[in-house]
């Protein structure tokens, strides 16, 4: 299957270089503060191996600039946030993945409300709502798709491709800047479970795939899919030194949030500093609305932790700020002064970091587009530190389709002005070398 989230097998990563980016790099040097002597015991970058170019060299000049070591830093005042995306950025594949495979082969998703799979998701079809309850005999409290493969299959199809098994659309009519209805689905299956199963089934999953080897296929249904995940060191190590430099660290993810925190232990941010998918719960249980953010009641289930949404639940569980002025671009003292993406939608979060931005390049338009441009000189581009891609032969189509619309259509990626980003040539991406071993 070629599924929407799903990241090919791999290995680790030393940077192959463009020469594009030099410029693009002095740059940003220029707009650095002078760099003053440092005292021994400010904290340091430690894995070099990965980072390609100066990108490792200009993240600690940020430290030391922002940190309790630097001449930015706020003595006495808020500590400096640093935003990281979770899938593809801190680790190598994709989290939700894992969970909702482990959920399928172990069958642990729930029979929908009365039967009913509309009540799972405000978006999905009537096509897939048929699809479903064909394949999916509402006979028990839970679902057997790890003995059904048709339930397993369909599930699967309408989750990772966003079509029923017949090639219907599954999902429609939502804000294509502030919704993935696939992502939240996930989030909206664990329906019935408590907060404290999701994180067991969580535990398990992480436990499985960080042990698999590298390139592990599972079955789910009829069906291989992805059967392993890697932390990447060099985020370990990134979040740990800002974290040691008095940055505030947070994970932002499209990952249901007790699915996020699960992972997020173990670089070591908690609960508190984790935000996902939030479910809205009934007596310590979780259903299928959806916690809100800004103008977005809970249940209205029409904005998740997704582009713009991003954005929105930074401003309001990081910084305060309540309704619609959660959903807009806040002055420079209320916002990141750090962020990592690897994908479109972590666009909107990263472009509102005030220091540096750090890209993982995935070939992700829109985020690629912005990133090359690099209007601001304070956009790094690195290459994947595990499995990274190859260079993208054809420009990126800044100009005429890089951008998604709200409407789901595409257009050109414009600045803040309002001028259009010409296309941009792919200059940084990465050659394999050897695997990773499995991790704890």
């Amino acid at each position: 299957m070629n599924f929407k989230r799903r990241a090919v097998a791999a290995a680790a990563v030393l940077a192959v270089a463009g020469a594009g980016v030099v410029t693009v790099q002095a740059t940003a040097e220029a707009t650095q503060p002078e760099r003053r002597p440092r005292p021994a015991a400010c904290p340091d970058l430690t894995v070099s191996k990965g980072w390609y170019g100066t990108n490792r060299a200009r993240l600690q000049r940020m430290i030391d600039t922002y940190g309790h070591c630097g001449p930015r830093h706020d003595k006495g005042g808020a500590k400096p946030v640093a935003t990281f995306d979770w899938d593809n950025t801190v680790i190598k594949n994709d989290i939700g993945d894992a969970t909702m495979f482990w959920l399928l082969r172990h069958g642990k998703i729930r029979t929908p409300r009365h039967g009913d799979w509309r009540t799972t998701s405000r978006y999905l079809t009537a096509p897939a709502a048929r699809a479903l309850t064909a394949a999916c005999p509402a006979t028990g409290t839970t679902l057997p798709t790890h003995r059904n493969t048709a339930c397993a299959d369909e599930i699967l199809s309408v989750y990772a491709e966003g079509t029923t098994t017949a090639g219907r659309t599954a999902f429609d009519g939502f804000d294509h800047r502030r919704m993935e209805p696939q992502y939240a689905w996930l989030a909206q299956l664990t329906r019935g479970w408590t907060t404290r199963q999701v994180e067991r089934f969580t535990a398990a999953a992480r436990t499985q795939n960080l042990a698999a080897p590298v390139g592990t296929e599972q079955r789910v249904g009829t069906g291989k899919v992805t059967g392993w995940v890697r932390y990447y060191d060099q985020q370990r190590d990134l979040i740990r030194t800002l974290k040691k430099a008095g940055f505030d660290v947070y994970i932002v993810s499209a990952s249901p949030e007790p699915v996020a925190e699960v992972w997020s232990r173990s670089v070591g941010i908690d609960a508190r500093h984790t935000l996902g998918i939030r479910n809205v719960s009934d007596h310590g249980r979780l259903t299928a609305h959806l916690q809100g953010c800004g103008t977005v009641e809970d249940g209205d289930d029409s904005m998740i932790t997704y582009i713009d949404g991003k954005r929105c639940w930074i401003n309001q569980e990081i910084f305060g700020v309540r309704g619609a002025a959660a959903e807009k671009v806040q002055p420079a003292a209320r916002r990141q002064v750090f962020a990592a993406g690897d994908s479109d939608t972590d666009v909107s979060f990263l472009r509102d970091a005030t220091g540096l931005r750090l890209a993982l390049n995935r070939n992700k338009s829109e985020l690629m587009c912005r990133a090359y441009e690099n209007g601001d000189g304070r956009w790094l581009v690195n290459p994947m530190f595990i499995e990274p891609k190859g260079r993208q032969a054809a420009p990126y189509p800044c100009a005429s389709t890089g951008y998604t619309e709200r409407d789901g259509g595409q257009g050109p990626v414009r600045r803040s002005d309002g001028s259009v980003i010409p296309d941009q040539k792919d200059t940084v991406f990465g050659a394999s070398t050897a695997s990773p071993a499995p991790q704890d």
